[in-house]
């Protein structure tokens, strides 16, 4: 049976737990996208040397667990050195995860576009970045929220593997109630709440700026 007075007691802590899970979305959805950027110009530029780190960038971190990533970041680094505490830790490889998927998804957008659209742009005398700027990434950028809509709130259930390096987010809290208390069962059901609780409201979100992008077209 639930033990409903378990509630009472636990949801400020594991409220507490699910802000730090915020957070640490965040801050991955942010710097993810800034990799992302850079990666995607990388890997549809001239430049081979480019387009091909970035391809291996993308190859190598969408074919190997995000946990073995971690693992390899807070428990790897300091051997050469390089020390990061368990948030720090948690951001950068969520971030450097986030990133080759999205790069992914900013690629396929941006090249979902007509060539044409460039060839006009830059008959007008644009740059390339400018063609970019004002021509390619306001058609593309509709192409491209739903899969990132999607990618962020995988994010956000991901994040629940920062719990093994002692970051204390929600799935840690939950883990350490069901520890100190032994109901598993009430412990994982609210932490599973919380986590529909904040994907339902992404995905609410998303589909809001998705049919008022669309009432412009």
């Amino acid at each position: 049976m639930l033990d409903l007075t378990f509630y009472t007691t636990y949801l400020p802590i594991l409220a507490r737990g699910a802000v730090m899970t915020v957070e640490l979305t965040i801050l991955a959805t942010f710097f993810g996208t800034i990799v992302g950027l850079i990666v995607a110009f990388a890997r549809i530029s001239r430049s081979k040397l480019l387009s091909g780190l970035a391809y291996f960038y993308t190859w190598a971190i969408r074919g190997t667990p995000l946990l073995v990533q971690l693992y390899f970041i807070y428990y790897g680094l300091p051997q050469v050195g390089i020390r990061l505490n368990a948030f720090p830790a948690a951001v950068t490889g969520i971030s450097i995860c986030a990133g080759a998927y999205i790069a992914e998804i900013i690629r396929a957008g941006i090249q979902s576009i007509d060539k044409g659209q460039m060839e006009a742009a830059r008959s007008l005398g644009m740059t390339y970045f400018q063609a970019m700027r004002y021509v390619i990434l306001p058609q593309a950028y509709r192409r491209m929220l739903p899969p990132m809509g999607n990618e962020i709130i995988a994010l956000t259930k991901d994040s629940s593997l920062a719990s093994t390096l002692a970051l204390v987010e929600l799935m840690r809290t939950a883990r350490q109630i069901d520890a100190a208390t032994l109901r598993s069962m009430e412990a994982y059901i609210a932490a599973g709440a919380f986590y529909l609780a904040m994907t339902t409201g992404l995905t609410v979100l998303f589909d809001r700026i998705e049919k008022r992008l669309a009432v412009y077209e």
